[in-house]
């Protein structure tokens, strides 16, 4: 009975990606979900196929919303071009995944451009492009690196113009400024007729079909039966235009996700746009603030201890001296994103322990280094008085060497507390929350007002770090004199 108890209190782990669409289908999922009984948790913007994937089948997630497209070409590397589901199930059912509940629309990739800039030229099918090398490219940087985009684009077309990596939102904006010519784009993207993008014919049909489905554990229907009833009354409630619609909603009309979730399933309008006071206070920010501030926190204290020994060894061994320094110094030279993919298969999962590791290493070389040169920094008369008194020299380096370098080490804990404030926003890129998700959803929306929401909390998060600190040397000064 406790272990039917625990089961049934589980919560169901929803993933989406990060665009606009994604997040909306997650929210749909995870209030079909909750309004059937079943707990349930969104990880919204986990990031692209890959990781969703590896987090599906590590178990960090059971559902997210998929294109059979993706699936057939990202995934499973199939050479058909549109195979159907059955097809697809044959495959994934070996490694213990399984695609289903088609919603109804199919949002395939298409090729945009300014509708004047393609009249102009007399461009209207995807092979034009090849008479005007000179155009400017850009496209979401997960389009640059698949089979189904750029590089199979490329060949299929014989392109020979280089594209710049851009996020999908932002590129829209970038091609309304003429800043490029064309980009990749939804078929169910709202901005395209905002912004009126011509799309351009896909003469030599290299891109396949994207039905939206859900992509799940194969286990995950029995362990969560009440949501899975209930994700299968969706079944082809969601045609293009009504997806187009929930997309304006957002992305237009500023709403956030899950109150265009809340629209869709409850049939009717009744959220007000946000102002940045309600989106900064928004439901989900106590969570929010719960999961930064337990990033840096628990960042920060393994730092801590690690690296106020390591700088203990490297001061006091000349030959461990330049290793330490060189190795902390070189983690600081790898970019977040890439330190976070690189964690990801290290450690088998996506969210927490990724995103705590890498701010862990990242907090090392203020600690190490300020420790460092703090104990150099004390005089060596000292020492050489405390041995002529007889102390040991641990005994020194507790009452006297620490003691007296401890103003600088405490600056150096300070530097590394608040840069984790602000690198934890990057942890959301794959699914570890804190104020990231916003940003994260901001950029995903191209919307200023969702940004600062998460913006203005870690700023001022990490305004009271360094205040904290500050009050924390002052009261050890003394001490240390």
């Amino acid at each position: 009975m406790a272990c039917g108890a625990v089961r049934a209190a589980e919560p169901l782990q929803v993933g989406s990606k990060r665009f606009t669409e994604s997040y909306i289908l997650g929210e749909i999922l995870t209030q079909t979900a909750r309004a059937a009984g079943q707990p349930a948790e969104h990880r919204p913007g986990m990031g692209g196929t890959a990781i969703l994937f590896q987090a599906l089948r590590a178990g960090a997630i059971d559902v997210y919303p998929e294109y059979t497209g993706t699936i057939a070409r990202e995934i499973l590397k199939l050479r058909q071009r549109s195979p159907d589901l059955r097809t697809l199930n044959l495959r994934l059912h070996r490694i213990g995944i399984e695609a289903g509940v088609p919603l109804g629309f199919n949002n395939t990739y298409a090729i945009g451009t300014r509708r004047s800039e393609a009249e102009r030229l007399g461009i209207k099918r995807i092979s034009d492009l090849a008479r005007y090398p000179q155009l400017k490219f850009g496209f979401g940087h997960e389009f640059l690196g698949r089979r189904d985009g750029w590089p199979g684009l490329k060949a299929a077309y014989g392109l020979a113009q280089t594209p710049r990596g851009l996020d999908h939102g932002l590129a829209y904006e970038a091609l309304a400024q003429g800043e490029i010519d064309a980009m990749d784009v939804y078929t169910t993207d709202a901005k395209i007729l905002r912004f009126d993008i011509a799309l351009l014919q896909d003469d030599r049909k290299f891109f396949p079909v994207y039905d939206a489905v859900l992509l799940y554990r194969r286990d995950a229907p029995n362990r969560f039966p009440a949501a899975f009833a209930a994700f299968r009354k969706l079944e082809g409630k969601i045609d293009a235009a009504r997806m187009m619609q929930l997309n304006a909603r957002a992305e237009l009309d500023g709403r956030s996700f899950a109150a265009v979730a809340t629209e869709f399933l409850s049939g009717h309008d009744s959220v007000k746009r946000r102002s940045l006071l309600a989106a900064v206070f928004a439901p989900d920010f106590w969570r929010l603030l719960r999961e930064h501030v337990f990033l840096v926190l628990a960042s920060l204290a393994a730092a801590t201890l690690v690296g106020v020994p390591l700088g203990i060894a490297a001061a006091k061994l000349r030959a461990v001296a330049q290793p330490v320094l060189a190795i902390t110094g070189l983690v600081q030279t790898i970019p977040a994103l890439a330190l976070l993919a690189f964690l990801i298969p290290v450690t088998g999962t996506i969210g927490l322990w990724p995103a705590l590791i890498a701010l862990f290493l990242y907090a090392l070389l203020p600690i190490v280094r300020n420790t460092h040169a703090g104990l150099g920094g004390v005089p060596a008369g000292l020492r050489q008085a405390a041995l002529a008194l007889g102390l040991r020299r641990g005994t020194i380096l507790a009452k006297i060497e620490l003691p007296l370098a401890a103003p600088t080490l405490l600056a150096g804990i300070k530097t590394s507390a608040v840069i984790n404030v602000g690198t934890a926003t990057i942890a959301a890129f794959i699914g570890a929350g804190g104020f990231g998700e916003r940003i994260v959803q901001g950029l995903a929306l191209n919307d200023d007002v969702m940004l600062l929401a998460g913006a203005l909390p870690a700023a001022g998060l990490a305004l009271i770090a360094h205040v904290m600190f500050e009050l924390v040397e002052r009261a050890f000064a003394p001490r240390s004199r």
